[in-house]
């Protein structure tokens, strides 16, 4: 990382004009979620690592699958979940990688709705107090994953816009408004759905393969 990006007590990072251009590299922790290697969200995952590596971000590429997470939270992890001097043991890398983030994008199919039973388990077992918040004295939450700069989604759905509106859509009120409040401070946030995908033809998804390279150059 160059000089003055905030480490070994140096000056940090400038906001640049926008409130949320943050004017350095950054760590960025790429959460993917799908089982299938030649999938759609396989490409649009491979993007998103090429194109930020090519603005000099350093990546934090974490393929779920691949490292075999395990979504289910124990009954002994469960009990100590409000314990912060406790709870984070049986995940500990993946909340010290959390916590290392400085910016944190999410790739993922939208299965019935919602996350893949993987995606959503990271979120039971790794955003716990402590990790990406904490307890306040009357018991209030306080955000406390204040490095984080940036967040970014980039997802497939199989219902249509339509459809998902109507649903509430739950995964982008998730991540655009849970997730985004977890650094306590505004982040510049980007959802990149790709509704409608069971009837979509090559021509549609190159389109979308384009937008999310253009929306990442600009980070």
């Amino acid at each position: 990382m160059p000089a003055g990006d905030g480490r070994n007590g140096a000056k940090g990072p400038t906001l640049a004009a926008s409130t949320y251009e943050w004017s350095t590299p950054l760590r960025v922790f790429i959460l993917y979620a799908n089982p299938v290697a030649a999938s759609f969200g396989a490409t649009l995952c491979k993007q998103v690592v090429t194109t930020l590596r090519s603005r000099g971000h350093e990546i934090d590429d974490c393929d779920l699958y691949a490292e075999s997470f395990n979504p289910v939270m124990a009954e002994q992890e469960r009990m100590r979940y409000h314990n912060a001097n406790l709870n984070r043991a049986p995940i500990a890398a993946y909340a010290d990688r959390l916590l290392a983030a400085e910016a944190l994008v999410l790739i993922y199919p939208v299965w019935n709705e919602g996350f893949p039973a993987i995606l959503k388990g990271f979120f039971d077992r790794v955003f716990i107090p402590g990790v990406s918040f904490k307890i306040g004295p009357d018991g209030a939450a306080i955000p406390n994953l204040q490095k984080l700069r940036k967040l970014g989604a980039v997802c497939t759905y199989g219902a249509s816009r339509t459809t998902s509106f109507l649903l509430g859509d739950p995964p982008k009120r998730v991540v655009k408004r849970l997730v985004r409040s977890m650094p306590g401070h505004a982040v510049r946030c980007d959802y990149l759905a790709y509704y409608d995908m069971d009837h979509s033809n090559p021509e549609q998804r190159a389109a979308f393969l384009e937008k999310v390279k253009r929306t990442f150059e600009a980070w």
